[in-house]
């Protein structure tokens, strides 16, 4: 499908709102933490789609499906925005949204293992390319002494494992499930499954207004109203073009990090990103060779 100008504009859009999410959960995670920051964030997102859901007349279909499209949500919602919002306290948002734009790499590996989706010699290269760039990232970094970071980095690196996990689990369980229950029902289970930790850690002072005004950004916009976008454009653009968000999201990141956060971009997070971003893209189809390759 070709991508009209109101589609570039709502990709650009959605980068910059999942771009500026790694950075809003740096600025409000040391007031709330881990746990309440992302209740509210999965929280305020099925405030938004829960209406939406309803007036779209799809609330029967919810009722069908609710259990795998709030399974779903543990693996594509709950359990990587805790382990991003716990990593962020340590690392910068540049890092882990470049690390997240390796997701579709082991989202292509589960699938090979669980669904049994073939593996091309494009693939196979475009999946040891985004390895290495990963490698190279984190290299120096798995310290796991009381100042390192070894923890941190591998929360962010589970965290794209849970999304390959619940790309599989989508594909497997909810095929032809419209895009909004899946979407509603991710945040209403995530929702469910931390509200008794989120109250059990909440923080004994109130977060500030700026803390406050952070969180409410990131469930409304980066999270329930970026849904709404992100499933517009799989429908009028199809998955393929859509998934090209995953790389303008570290240059909206590297931004905003830079402009609200004084972060930094050093010369290992460009090679690492660019092997990334090649390895993504060769893995996904975008690159492709003169010749078609085989499967095994």
């Amino acid at each position: 499908m070709e991508m009209e100008r109101k589609d570039v504009f709502d990709l650009v859009l959605l980068a910059a709102l999942w771009g500026g999410s790694f950075i809003l959960i740096r600025y409000a995670v040391p007031s709330f933490g881990p746990f309440a920051l992302i209740l509210v964030r999965v929280g305020l997102a099925t405030l938004l789609l829960l209406p939406i859901l309803i007036v779209k007349g799809q609330l029967g279909e919810f009722k069908t499906h609710w259990f795998h499209a709030c399974v779903v949500g543990l693996f594509s919602s709950a359990f990587p925005f805790l382990l991003f919002a716990y990593a962020m306290i340590s690392v910068s948002g540049s890092f882990a949204s470049i690390v997240n734009a390796g997701t579709p790499i082991w989202g292509a590996i589960i699938a090979y293992f669980w669904l049994g989706e073939s593996m091309t010699k494009n693939r196979i290269l475009g999946l040891l390319m985004g390895v290495v760039g990963v490698v190279i990232l984190v290299w120096g970094k798995l310290d796991f002494g009381d100042q390192g970071l070894g923890w941190p980095v591998l929360a962010v690196l589970g965290a794209t494992l849970m999304y390959g996990i619940s790309a599989s689990y989508t594909k497997r369980f909810l095929t032809g499930v419209p895009p909004l229950v899946t979407a509603t029902g991710s945040q209403l289970g995530s929702t469910l499954v931390l509200l008794p930790f989120g109250v059990l850690f909440w923080p004994e002072t109130m977060p500030s207004a700026a803390g406050w005004m952070s969180a409410m950004v990131l469930g409304f916009a980066s999270t329930g109203f970026a849904y709404v976008i992100f499933f517009r454009l799989i429908s009028r653009v199809g998955p393929a073009n859509t998934i090209t968000v995953t790389f303008l999201i570290p240059l909206f990141a590297a931004v905003w990090g830079a402009m609200f956060l004084d972060e930094t971009i050093t010369v290992r997070m460009l090679i690492g990103a660019l092997a990334i971003f090649s390895g993504t893209a060769l893995a996904t189809g975008m690159l492709k060779g003169r010749k078609a390759a085989k499967s095994i």
